[in-house]
């Protein structure tokens, strides 16, 4: 694991960042990053205010077994089953950074200091099962700044009304299409009002949704180079920017509207807009492209360890890159369809390929953690 060095010694683009109104969270966690005090120098810099996870992030952890050694064995003797093993070390590494990031919690009456854990991606097409994960998963951590993480799938919806309904923060992910993300907004607007009927303080519960940014471009940009045309290839790059462009357009709206006023009197937080998948793929491009140009107040930004140094580094953040953009943003994607390049066809794909990668990634855990209970079974005996 790489150091956090240069995010601490250099704050000015990170401070400038948090000062235009966009929150800073860590898309990583590790017991590694807890135990060395690494997370806690973040925090305590004031480079990152949150911490996301996924299953890639916690299969990268955990599955290389370094720090769960002692844990590992102690499941081993107990004979637990391998899905059990892996909530018991997922949610303790949880708890642990939810303890960190208490009094940033505290300080900024729950809108920040959160730590995110995702249902079982297996549960990803399952509206009933994903509550009923949700509601175990915060009863597990057992701690007020814990979001659970819910995809934005079609049967995640009403999973996302019914967990809010019942006053748990969550955190919607894999957020690809403008459309989805209207939902997505509905379906939260619907949860705080399941919650006012059943007398829950409103106050108390927090959202945010995970927009994907890089990943839009990967496919965006794959059709366009095999267009080749120069039109087409003066357009890569940005059709990420444009999508997440709108979507905050989308949140502007619905957030003045009526429905949301009411909830407001009523003590209802705004569900942020979360830029993700914020770390640039494309080498050509500048590694601080998804947070340089995706600057807008009330916004969080989570991102991986590499691109949260370089922001700290050479960063350039000039206020709001957002609100000014609708119309360009319109124009770029527009252009892409007149090209042949279907948004509804690649948004899809993209969210279909989000839940199977997550998926593939909890299966490649299971298996490692697995291998190494049987392995520390057949030791301890």
């Amino acid at each position: 694991m790489s150091t956090v060095t240069e995010a601490i010694a250099t704050p000015g683009a990170l401070k400038r960042l948090a000062d235009e109104g966009v929150s800073i969270w860590l898309d990583d966690l590790s017991r590694k990053r807890i135990t060395s005090g690494s997370l806690a120098e973040l925090v305590a810099s004031g480079s990152a205010v949150g911490v996301t996870t996924n299953p890639s992030i916690f299969q990268a952890a955990i599955g290389s077994g370094e720090g769960y050694e002692e844990q590992l064995a102690d499941l081993a003797v107990r004979g637990v089953t391998v899905d059990e093993a892996v909530r018991m070390m997922t949610t303790a590494d949880v708890r642990a950074a939810a303890d960190i990031l208490r009094d940033v919690y505290d300080a900024t009456d729950g809108r920040d200091g959160r730590v995110s854990i995702e249902v079982d991606p297996r549960l990803a097409h399952h509206t009933e099962a994903s509550v009923a994960e949700a509601k175990q998963l915060a009863w597990l951590v057992d701690r007020p700044n814990v979001m659970i993480k819910v995809p934005a799938t079609k049967a995640g919806l009403p999973a996302i009304t019914e967990v809010i309904g019942l006053g748990i923060s969550v955190n919607v992910t894999l957020i690809f299409s403008l459309e989805r993300y209207r939902e997505v907004m509905a379906a939260y607007l619907a949860g705080l009002e399941k919650a006012r009927e059943r007398g829950i303080d409103l106050s108390t519960i927090h959202s945010v949704a995970s927009f994907f940014v890089s990943r839009v471009d990967s496919e965006i940009d794959k059709r366009l180079t095999v267009l080749g045309t120069d039109e087409a290839l003066a357009l890569k790059g940005r059709a990420a920017l444009a999508n997440a462009r709108l979507a905050y357009e989308a949140y502007e709206e619905v957030f003045a509207s009526g429905r949301w006023q009411a909830l407001q009197e009523a003590g209802a937080n705004r569900q942020r807009p979360l830029w993700a998948s914020t770390g640039v793929k494309d080498p050509a491009y500048k590694d601080t492209l998804y947070v340089d140009e995706l600057v807008a107040p009330g916004t969080v930004n989570t991102m991986p360890e590499a691109t949260l140094n370089a922001v700290a580094d050479h960063g350039e953040i000039t206020g709001d890159t957002v609100t000014g953009g609708y119309g360009q943003a319109r124009a770029d994607l527009a252009a892409a369809e007149r090209l042949g390049i279907s948004y509804d066809e690649v948004v899809q794909q993209l969210e279909d390929e989000g839940v199977a990668k997550f998926e593939a990634a909890w299966q490649e855990l299971l298996d490692a953690v697995a291998t190494s209970l049987k392995s520390k079974g057949a030791d301890a005996r």
